[in-house]
Protein backbone atom coordinates (compact mmCIF):
# COMPACT_ATOMS: atom_id res chain seq x y z
CA UNK A 1 0.00 0.00 0.00
CA UNK A 2 1.39 3.38 -1.00
CA UNK A 3 1.30 6.53 1.11
CA UNK A 4 -1.89 8.48 0.46
CA UNK A 5 -3.35 11.83 1.55
CA UNK A 6 -6.89 10.68 0.77
CA UNK A 7 -9.56 11.03 3.49
CA UNK A 8 -11.84 8.29 2.19
CA UNK A 9 -10.93 6.04 5.12
CA UNK A 10 -12.03 8.67 7.66
CA UNK A 11 -15.37 8.57 9.43
CA UNK A 12 -18.20 10.96 8.62
CA UNK A 13 -18.80 13.98 10.90
CA UNK A 14 -21.64 11.98 12.48
CA UNK A 15 -19.27 9.09 13.25
CA UNK A 16 -20.64 6.75 10.57
CA UNK A 17 -18.36 4.64 8.38
CA UNK A 18 -17.86 5.65 4.76
CA UNK A 19 -18.06 3.20 1.91
CA UNK A 20 -14.94 3.51 -0.24
CA UNK A 21 -16.46 3.81 -3.69
CA UNK A 22 -13.30 4.28 -5.75
CA UNK A 23 -9.62 3.43 -5.97
CA UNK A 24 -6.75 5.68 -4.93
CA UNK A 25 -5.89 8.55 -7.24
CA UNK A 26 -2.47 9.83 -8.30
CA UNK A 27 -3.30 13.35 -7.06
CA UNK A 28 -3.86 11.95 -3.54
CA UNK A 29 -0.38 10.44 -3.46
CA UNK A 30 1.94 11.12 -0.54
CA UNK A 31 5.68 10.48 -0.22
CA UNK A 32 8.08 9.38 2.50
CA UNK A 33 9.48 12.26 4.58
CA UNK A 34 12.97 13.54 3.75
CA UNK A 35 14.31 13.39 7.36
CA UNK A 36 17.09 15.86 6.52
CA UNK A 37 20.23 15.07 8.52
CA UNK A 38 23.30 17.14 9.33
CA UNK A 39 26.28 16.67 7.01
CA UNK A 40 27.79 17.60 3.67
CA UNK A 41 24.95 18.93 1.44
CA UNK A 42 23.15 16.25 -0.55
CA UNK A 43 20.06 17.21 -2.57
CA UNK A 44 17.62 15.12 -4.56
CA UNK A 45 15.09 16.31 -7.17
CA UNK A 46 11.57 14.88 -7.01
CA UNK A 47 9.18 15.37 -9.93
CA UNK A 48 5.87 16.72 -8.65
CA UNK A 49 2.43 17.41 -10.11
CA UNK A 50 2.39 19.60 -13.22
CA UNK A 51 6.00 18.82 -14.15
CA UNK A 52 7.30 20.91 -11.25
CA UNK A 53 10.18 19.78 -9.08
CA UNK A 54 10.65 19.64 -5.32
CA UNK A 55 14.16 19.76 -3.92
CA UNK A 56 14.66 17.16 -1.21
CA UNK A 57 17.54 17.98 1.11
CA UNK A 58 18.87 14.69 2.45
CA UNK A 59 21.83 16.35 4.22
CA UNK A 60 22.55 20.01 5.06
CA UNK A 61 25.15 21.79 7.18
CA UNK A 62 24.41 25.49 6.60
CA UNK A 63 21.65 28.00 5.88
CA UNK A 64 20.75 31.66 5.58
CA UNK A 65 19.81 33.12 8.98
CA UNK A 66 18.42 36.58 9.67
CA UNK A 67 19.03 38.83 12.67
CA UNK A 68 15.70 40.67 12.90
CA UNK A 69 16.67 43.54 15.24
CA UNK A 70 19.62 44.39 12.97
CA UNK A 71 17.65 43.80 9.74
CA UNK A 72 20.42 41.67 8.27
CA UNK A 73 20.81 38.09 7.07
CA UNK A 74 23.93 36.02 6.48
CA UNK A 75 24.82 32.43 5.55
CA UNK A 76 26.16 30.51 8.53
CA UNK A 77 26.99 26.98 9.61
CA UNK A 78 24.47 24.80 11.49
CA UNK A 79 26.31 23.20 14.42
CA UNK A 80 23.66 21.15 16.25
CA UNK A 81 19.93 20.44 16.66
CA UNK A 82 18.99 21.15 20.29
CA UNK A 83 15.18 21.29 20.55
CA UNK A 84 12.08 20.18 18.68
CA UNK A 85 8.59 20.77 20.06
CA UNK A 86 7.08 17.85 18.15
CA UNK A 87 9.41 14.97 18.92
CA UNK A 88 12.58 14.40 20.98
CA UNK A 89 13.55 11.64 18.55
CA UNK A 90 14.20 14.35 15.93
CA UNK A 91 16.72 15.95 18.32
CA UNK A 92 18.47 12.64 19.06
CA UNK A 93 18.81 11.85 15.34
CA UNK A 94 19.80 15.49 14.51
CA UNK A 95 16.98 15.86 11.98
CA UNK A 96 16.54 19.35 10.48
CA UNK A 97 12.85 20.22 10.00
CA UNK A 98 10.77 23.41 9.97
CA UNK A 99 10.33 24.67 13.54
CA UNK A 100 13.47 22.94 14.89
CA UNK A 101 15.70 24.99 17.21
CA UNK A 102 19.34 24.72 16.17
CA UNK A 103 22.73 26.07 17.23
CA UNK A 104 24.46 28.14 14.53
CA UNK A 105 27.93 29.64 14.26
CA UNK A 106 27.93 33.17 15.73
CA UNK A 107 31.05 34.44 13.88
CA UNK A 108 29.30 36.09 10.87
CA UNK A 109 26.92 38.01 13.16
CA UNK A 110 29.69 39.14 15.51
CA UNK A 111 31.82 40.29 12.54
CA UNK A 112 28.85 42.20 11.10
CA UNK A 113 28.28 44.02 14.42
CA UNK A 114 31.98 44.90 14.76
CA UNK A 115 32.10 46.26 11.20
CA UNK A 116 28.86 48.23 11.59
CA UNK A 117 29.41 49.75 15.05
CA UNK A 118 33.12 49.05 15.87
CA UNK A 119 32.06 47.41 19.16
CA UNK A 120 33.36 43.96 20.03
CA UNK A 121 30.73 41.50 21.29
CA UNK A 122 33.30 38.80 22.10
CA UNK A 123 34.55 37.73 25.54
CA UNK A 124 36.10 41.18 26.01
CA UNK A 125 33.63 44.00 25.39
CA UNK A 126 35.81 46.69 23.82
CA UNK A 127 35.46 49.79 21.67
CA UNK A 128 37.27 49.29 18.34
CA UNK A 129 36.77 52.86 17.08
CA UNK A 130 40.36 53.88 18.01
CA UNK A 131 41.69 51.27 15.55
CA UNK A 132 39.78 52.87 12.64
CA UNK A 133 42.10 55.30 10.80
CA UNK A 134 39.89 56.45 7.91
CA UNK A 135 37.90 59.57 8.89
CA UNK A 136 34.96 58.78 6.55
CA UNK A 137 34.69 55.30 8.04
CA UNK A 138 34.76 56.78 11.56
CA UNK A 139 31.94 59.18 10.68
CA UNK A 140 29.88 56.31 9.23
CA UNK A 141 30.34 54.20 12.36
CA UNK A 142 29.39 57.09 14.68
CA UNK A 143 26.27 57.72 12.58
CA UNK A 144 25.37 54.01 12.78
CA UNK A 145 25.80 54.02 16.56
CA UNK A 146 23.11 56.70 16.94
CA UNK A 147 20.58 54.40 15.23
CA UNK A 148 21.84 51.15 16.78
CA UNK A 149 19.20 49.15 18.69
CA UNK A 150 20.15 47.63 22.04
CA UNK A 151 21.44 44.05 21.69
CA UNK A 152 19.32 41.61 23.70
CA UNK A 153 21.00 40.67 27.00
CA UNK A 154 20.52 36.90 26.52
CA UNK A 155 21.90 37.19 23.00
CA UNK A 156 24.96 39.04 24.31
CA UNK A 157 25.58 36.20 26.76
CA UNK A 158 25.52 33.67 23.90
CA UNK A 159 27.87 35.54 21.53
CA UNK A 160 31.16 34.88 23.44
CA UNK A 161 30.48 31.11 23.24
CA UNK A 162 30.54 31.32 19.43
CA UNK A 163 27.09 29.70 19.17
CA UNK A 164 23.61 31.21 18.77
CA UNK A 165 20.16 29.63 19.07
CA UNK A 166 18.14 29.91 15.86
CA UNK A 167 14.87 28.56 14.51
CA UNK A 168 14.42 26.91 11.11
CA UNK A 169 11.60 28.51 9.09
CA UNK A 170 12.05 26.90 5.67
CA UNK A 171 11.07 23.32 4.74
CA UNK A 172 14.28 21.39 3.92
CA UNK A 173 12.38 18.41 2.48
CA UNK A 174 10.42 20.65 0.07
CA UNK A 175 12.78 23.47 -0.94
CA UNK A 176 16.20 21.98 -0.15
CA UNK A 177 17.25 24.79 2.19
CA UNK A 178 17.52 25.28 5.95
CA UNK A 179 16.93 29.02 6.46
CA UNK A 180 15.68 30.70 9.61
CA UNK A 181 16.21 33.47 12.14
CA UNK A 182 18.22 34.13 15.30
CA UNK A 183 16.18 33.85 18.50
CA UNK A 184 15.90 37.03 20.60
CA UNK A 185 13.93 38.49 23.50
CA UNK A 186 10.99 36.58 25.01
CA UNK A 187 11.23 33.80 22.40
CA UNK A 188 14.90 33.14 23.25
CA UNK A 189 14.10 33.13 26.99
CA UNK A 190 11.29 30.63 26.38
CA UNK A 191 13.45 28.18 24.42
CA UNK A 192 16.38 28.47 26.85
CA UNK A 193 13.98 27.54 29.66
CA UNK A 194 12.61 24.56 27.69
CA UNK A 195 16.10 23.29 26.90
CA UNK A 196 17.09 23.59 30.58
CA UNK A 197 13.95 21.67 31.63
CA UNK A 198 14.79 18.91 29.16
CA UNK A 199 18.35 18.65 30.53
CA UNK A 200 17.04 18.57 34.12
CA UNK A 201 14.79 15.56 33.30
CA UNK A 202 17.83 13.55 32.19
Amino acid sequence: MGITKSNLHKQRVTGGKRKIHRKKRKFEMGRASANTKMGAPKLSLVRARGGNYKVRALRLNSGNFSWASEATATPTRIVDVVYNATNNELVRTKTIVKGAVVLVDASPFRQYYEKQYAISLGKKKEDLLEKVTDEKEKARILENRKKAPEVDQLLQEQLPTGRLLAKIRSRPGQVGRADGYILEGAELAFYLKRIQQKKAKK
